[in-house]
């Protein structure tokens, strides 16, 4: 299924803010060449768990790896080293429309009471990824218009930027279990979050790049 740009998302997620240390970027963080060449390891990174409940391709489910910002065009923009999802029509319209390099995997959330999660991510029959959190009582409204969230990636020899605005409630949560096999996905288990929201009832919009062409 062909869906082009503009993109409305919504849907409910979790968003781990770390400040990843550049050795474990570098042995773990699953870099292209253009990013290894372009990161400098001076800003937090963050992992998403995303259920978007809707989108152009329908719902689907997301789990991916930002290093941190990298300088690209004399900026310093965030830039997408890893990423599953659970849709093939994902795979293909994010890698078309926006170069995010998404890859297929199966999904499993359960919920064993109303404030806690746990979200397994599975390729190919093993489990990879499995984290169980508790969400905290108290939300508060959170939006991007004050943290923009400019993702960079390459498609071919061109450099494409998206302004990707977001808004939604949120609350602290906290891990209670985690396990990463770090063949598939940076072991982030090794590491302290700085924080972790539970987000929900969020509106993303994923629009047209802006393209630099033979950037690379």
């Amino acid at each position: 299924m062909q869906a082009p740009p503009p993109w409305t998302l919504k849907g409910n997620g979790y968003i781990f803010i770390y400040h990843f240390p550049k050795e474990f970027v570098e042995k773990f963080g699953f870099l292209a060449e253009y990013q290894r060449d372009s990161f400098k390891g001076d800003f937090v990174g963050t992992v998403m768990l995303v259920d978007y409940e809707t989108s152009a391709v329908g719902p689907y489910r997301e789990l991916l790896f930002v290093p941190g910002r990298m300088n690209f065009s004399n900026k310093k923009l965030f830039s997408i080293s890893k990423i599953y999802v659970s849709s093939d029509d994902s795979v293909w319209n994010g890698n078309k429309n926006w170069g995010i390099p998404k890859e297929l995997a199966d999904f499993k959330i359960t919920k064993p009471n109303e404030k806690e999660s746990i979200i397994e991510v599975i390729i190919e029959g093993k489990k990879f990824f499995k984290v169980h959190l508790r969400n905290h009582s108290f939300s508060f409204p959170i939006t991007t218009k004050f943290f923009p969230l400019k993702l960079a990636q390459k498609q071919s020899k061109d450099l494409l930027i998206t302004n990707s605005p977001a808004k939604g409630k949120a609350s602290f949560a906290k891990i209670i279990d985690i396990e990463v096999d770090s063949t598939f996905f940076p072991p982030i288990s090794q590491l302290k979050p700085l924080s972790i929201l539970a987000v929900k009832d969020f509106e993303m919009t994923f629009p047209a790049p802006v393209v630099l062409k033979d950037y690379f």
